[in-house]
């Protein structure tokens, strides 16, 4: 997987450097909000790191890539998320 080097543009802006994350001993837990009829399928997948971030990462692809956000970046999009600001993202039923 490419990824850009830190300091590089992307976009319309640099991008951050990205912290090494040692996975080994992080408690990785996934949402119960799945879809029943997609066995199988992955999901996101979220740990708190001893810092107070989160590592977010995708469950059908454990040793991929984690991502590393904060705590402030976490209840920003969490509080987003519950105010509905990304529901245009979801399928409409």
């Amino acid at each position: 997987m490419h990824r850009p080097r830190a300091g590089a543009r992307s976009g319309g802006g640099l991008v951050p450097e990205v912290p090494h994350v040692d996975t080994a001993g992080l408690t990785w837990r996934e949402s119960s909000h799945r879809d029943p009829q997609s066995a199988g399928v992955e999901g996101v997948e979220v740990a708190p790191l001893p810092d107070g971030g989160v590592a977010v990462r995708n469950s059908g692809h454990r040793e991929g890539p984690v991502l590393v956000y904060t705590r402030a970046e976490m209840t920003a999009f969490v509080l987003g998320a519950k105010d509905g600001e990304f529901d245009d993202l979801l399928e409409s039923a």
